[in-house]
């Protein structure tokens, strides 16, 4: 009869258990890349330039046509070529003439005008003044339907001595006021210097559709600028 013989499966008490090693598996999130998603400035092309050149040429026709305009109906500036209006407006001086003032509005005594000069300004005769120039600047001394005329170095208008609160040369010269009436839309006129311009004591009155504005300020030079 066989024998067996028995195993000890008993564990020793100082034997140790070691349980096998187990790796935990961690997930990372994917990497990322930073990309520069902003879109490159596109490339200039003809059609752009063509459409910026045909845009500042609208600008320039528009600016140009506004500034005749103005300067057709509105303002314009003046350039003071003689000595007939001073001590008022010197020779160099620049104004502005305001063309809406006679067009909508109304003429005094007084009132600084800027028309175009009558025909016997270029002539050389005795009621010339044999200058050639378009336009005059002379103040006005008498309106319609008012008589005018000189006595001595004092001005009459309806047998009244004339106001005259601006500044001028107080001598009336060798060419007198000769009585006259003013006639219907037309006016007397005489430079601030009296003895030395050529205004209606020579060329007669000046009638209102020669008008061509109102001198109200002078801008040059700096050092004189100021209202009229």
């Amino acid at each position: 009869m066989r024998s067996y013989r028995k195993h000890n499966t008993t564990r020793p008490a100082d034997a140790t258990f070691s349980a096998p090693s187990t790796v935990k598996r961690v997930s990372l999130p994917p990497p990322t890349l930073e990309v520069d998603e902003t879109p490159p400035p596109p490339a200039p092309n003809r059609r752009s330039r063509q459409r910026s050149l045909v845009e500042w040429l609208i600008v320039i026709v528009v600016a140009v046509l506004v500034s005749l305009l103005i300067r057709t109906y509105v303002f314009q500036t003046f350039f003071i070529p003689s000595g007939s209006m001073e001590p008022t407006l010197q020779i160099g001086d620049r104004i502005i003439v305001n063309k809406l003032s006679v067009e909508f509005g109304t003429i005094h005594t007084g009132d600084i005008l800027v028309f175009k000069a009558p025909p016997l300004v270029k002539s050389t005769g005795p009621n010339g003044c044999g200058d050639d120039v378009a336009d005059l600047v002379k103040r006005v001394i008498a309106t319609p339907g008012e008589t005018v005329y000189s006595k001595g170095n004092t001005i009459y208008i309806d047998g009244h001595p004339l106001n005259q609160p601006w500044t001028h040369v107080a001598v009336i010269g060798i060419r007198p006021i000769k009585r006259q009436k003013v006639a219907a839309n037309h006016y007397f006129m005489m430079g601030d210097n009296e003895p030395n311009s050529c205004d209606s004591r020579y060329w007669g009155q000046l009638p209102r559709s020669d008008v061509i504005g109102k001198a109200f300020v002078r801008i040059w030079p700096l050092s004189r600028l100021g209202w009229l």
